[in-house]
């Protein structure tokens, strides 16, 4: 199974800005995850996915390939798209640029979700931890008893109504892996009306009939969308370089 890893690079962000270029552990956090994604020895190529001509300067200064893409893209998945249409591949794994804690066991656990053939869409969850149950920007999934995405979402899900602590709640990783025919499917539709109120681009999936296998793994990470998000990541990456 030919498999390629597509990070997609937007530079311009509204709660941190330029936070793909930001300084973290002394180099840049588009750099971590690169090197994060590179290490898996299960991919065939890894492609920064960019519209801006500062990130492209900086990938091609560090070594790291890097493709320019349109600017008029609205998601990641939209960018994976257009770089499918120029790159063969079986399967085309999307790893947001603002997750510096990506490790080559996330790509492994979406890559065996992928051996099953009827499997388009694939991605990954692990348990949420208490601090994330309520934190809208940890996007939480519930799935069906085969691993399928019933839904995913900001709010707290499930609801427990009678306070029994019982359910299992789950955190939503940025991780995705897809066929091409899903892809073109994907880019075809119009933003769905889901995906606008949650601001979650996987939901055009589901509301399009498209089913989202579920991974699970144990290794969380911190998407970086703040300044106590980068800060967070820093203390840990230092913490395990004097280790």
């Amino acid at each position: 199974m030919k498999a390629i890893a597509v990070i997609p690079a937007r530079l311009a962000s509204t709660r941190l800005p330029r936070k793909l270029l930001r300084s973290l552990a002394g180099e840049p956090l588009l750099g971590h995850v690169y090197r994060s994604v590179h290490s898996s020895p299960l991919l065939h190529d890894v492609i920064v996915a960019t519209d801006s001509d500062e990130i492209l300067q900086v990938c091609r200064h560090h070594g790291w390939k890097v493709q320019i893409t349109s600017a008029a893209h609205r998601s990641g998945t939209e960018r994976v798209h257009e770089i499918a249409q120029s790159v063969a591949a079986d399967v085309y794994i999307n790893v947001q640029g603002d997750e510096p804690m990506t490790r080559a066991e996330h790509i492994a656990t979406l890559l065996n979700l992928m051996k099953d053939p009827s499997v388009q869409v694939g991605t990954l969850k692990t348990r949420a931890a208490t601090e994330s149950i309520n934190d809208p920007n940890a996007v939480k999934v519930v799935t069906d008893t085969a691993g399928r995405a019933l839904y995913f979402s900001r709010a707290t899900i499930p609801f427990d109504r009678d306070g029994t602590g019982e359910p299992r709640r789950y955190k939503h990783l940025g991780f995705y892996a897809y066929r091409k025919d899903a892809l073109d499917r994907f880019a075809s539709l119009p933003e769905s009306w889901l995906e606008r109120s949650e601001r979650l681009e996987q939901l055009r999936f589901l509301e399009n009939g498209i089913p989202v296998s579920v991974g699970e793994t144990p290794y969380d990470t911190i998407g970086v969308d703040t300044e106590e998000d980068l800060q967070r990541v820093e203390a840990l990456l230092r913490a395990q370089r004097a280790q």
